[in-house]
């Protein structure tokens, strides 16, 4: 029987591969041996255990998001919507939809928009994970995440010929709004969040975007007694 080759320099420490990769070792998974895994482990994960993962050079990598994270993504998912139903430019996807960026890279943005002739230039569109990247990828930062695999994420999408990506960040309630890898701008709740290229005439204050993610409780002032 012929040994499974890694894809790995041998010399590589569990280290190397997790700076590697930019994600914590509590999100890989180690069956199959991480360098193997195919796009049907992917598959067959989400559907014997219900896990979400992505798959980056034969490694799966669980998909990290919390309530509030789903939530505030689910948000999102709907403002677009909104905008789509007096502008029909395409479709939108939530945190399930799998999309091959690259061969053996599978992606699975918090939301992405596409447009329709994206995908209708997309010859595997009905397959479970379509050869497919977005016009517009939006990633919602969660407690799990590393700025290394943010980082990466970005690189690929463009890589891909994404042309707008928005990293959301419920901890600091701002938007990093990408147009490149290397051009980035930062948005705060005073601004306004806007889609061109890809979203002609879309323009959402992203005090609307957190309007709905939960803050965190003010510190309650306590109440000297008077003396008497």
């Amino acid at each position: 029987m012929s040994k499974i080759q890694s894809p790995f320099p041998r010399e590589w420490s569990m280290d190397d591969l997790l700076r590697h990769l930019g994600v914590p070792t509590s999100r890989i998974r180690l069956d199959p041996l991480p360098g193997t895994a195919v796009e049907a482990d992917v598959l067959r994960i989400h559907e014997e255990e219900g896990r979400l993962c992505e798959l980056i050079d034969g490694v799966l990598v669980e998909k990290t998001m919390g309530y509030h994270e789903s939530k505030l993504a689910g948000w999102l998912a709907y403002l677009l919507h909104d905008y789509l139903q007096t502008n029909d430019l395409g479709t939108v996807t939530v945190p399930d939809g799998t999309m091959r960026l690259a061969p053996g890279q599978v992606r699975i943005p918090d939301v992405a928009f596409v447009s329709h002739q994206r995908e209708a230039a997309c010859p595997d569109v009905a397959s479970p994970i379509p050869e497919l990247a977005p016009d517009l990828a939006i990633e919602v930062v969660s407690e799990g995440n590393t700025p290394g695999e943010i980082e990466r994420k970005i690189k690929e999408y463009f890589f891909a010929e994404t042309a707008l990506v928005w990293v959301v960040d419920p901890r600091t309630f701002t938007v990093d709004v990408y147009t490149a890898p290397d051009q980035m701008v930062t948005l705060d709740e005073t601004k306004d969040l806007t889609g061109d290229p890809v979203l002609p005439g879309l323009r959402l204050p992203v005090a609307r975007v957190f309007e709905k993610t939960l803050r965190p409780a003010k510190p309650k002032r306590s109440r000297r007694k008077k003396k008497s």
